[in-house]
């Protein structure tokens, strides 16, 4: 006669196979689904820093200006679910200590309305649902996921164009260590603007399509690993006039050695950065990892017993050979 599994080895069996299942499909199926960019983010970021601004009711540049800029990201979630895209709305507004607080963002020193449009997944940028500009490149705003210890090509929305950013070692922002990126851009010409003469050294001329010319100081981004989150972004814009044809700045709109994050903004991103890792990572690593341990202990636990209950078996008793009869 065979003996029986014990009811609980089968599901102690039972529970630990299904965890071994699961580890796999936690860390290959459901972790990469999880890490897709928002479709309902409405974030701000603040830079703060000092420079030279172009003084419209002066009509010159003075010095030593404190300077604000003003970063607002809104999806536009009825588009993103019609496309199944990440369509972003981006206005950025430059300040200085005269224009605020101010009630209308258009009456900023600069006014800048744009959208960006990303796949979800790899954050890379698509081109659909009245786009604009053409972004390119490999990160704006964000990194991907799963950032590499390698450059990147980084959309400078004043550039028209990427920058690349080279990775410079990790950095702590807050407590929280990040990846650095940094960058420069050469001086290049953005577009044109119609003028006054006198402004551009042509005072004979009432008006002049000026030649707008941009470059960057230095671009340095300090990003989450996990989730490709900026943490903290400093940038040293330079944005100038030239005659037509001219060699040299002819006026200074704007030049700021360093623009940085806020204390607040920085705070803010490392607390969502730390808040969205931990959620990838416990789907990711931690949950899959201790499925697996789990479902392997509880699988050996259930499995051992029943096998050698399946092996054991009663020994059966010898017959008895029946023996010749002895006649006398």
């Amino acid at each position: 006669m065979r003996r029986t599994s014990s009811p609980f080895s089968l599901v102690l069996l039972g529970i630990g196979t299904f965890l071994l299942v699961l580890a796999p499909m936690l860390a290959w199926y459901v972790a990469p689904r999880a890490a897709v960019n928002p479709i309902d983010i409405d974030t701000t970021a603040v830079y703060t820093g000092t420079g030279s601004v172009f003084d419209t009711e002066r009509i010159e540049t003075v010095p030593d200006r404190r300077i604000t800029v003003t970063q607002r990201v809104r999806a536009d979630v009825a588009d993103s679910e019609r496309s199944g895209h990440a369509v972003w709305d981006v206005v950025t507004t430059v300040d200085t200590d005269g224009s605020l607080p101010a009630a209308d963002p258009h009456d900023a020193l600069d006014f800048t309305p744009h959208r960006w449009v990303m796949d979800r997944t790899t954050t890379e940028p698509v081109h659909c649902c009245q786009e604009h500009p053409y972004i390119e490149g490999e990160a704006y705003l964000k990194f991907p996921f799963d950032v590499q210890k390698r450059s990147y090509r980084w959309w400078d929305n004043t550039l028209g164009g990427t920058v690349v950013l080279r990775y410079r070692g990790t950095e702590k922002v807050q407590g929280y260590t990040g990846y650095r990126f940094t960058g420069t851009v050469p001086a290049a010409r953005t577009g044109t603007r119609l003028v006054p003469g006198s402004i551009v050294g042509q005072p004979r001329r009432p008006q002049v399509a000026a030649e707008e010319w941009y470059a960057n100081h230095g671009i340095e981004l300090v990003v989450d690993q996990r989730t490709g989150r900026v943490i903290n972004a400093q940038t040293g814009p330079r944005r100038t006039l030239r005659a037509p044809g001219g060699q040299r700045d002819a006026a200074v709109l704007l030049d700021s050695r360093k623009l940085a994050f806020t204390d607040a903004t920085q705070r803010e991103a490392v607390r969502q950065a730390k808040r969205d890792s931990g959620l990838l990572r416990l789907v990711g690593e931690t949950l899959p990892i201790g499925a697996a341990v789990a479902g392997f202990v509880l699988a050996m636990t259930g499995g051992v017993p029943a096998v050698r209950r399946r092996s054991r078996r009663v020994r059966p008793v010898a017959p008895e050979t029946p023996g010749t009869a002895l006649t006398k």
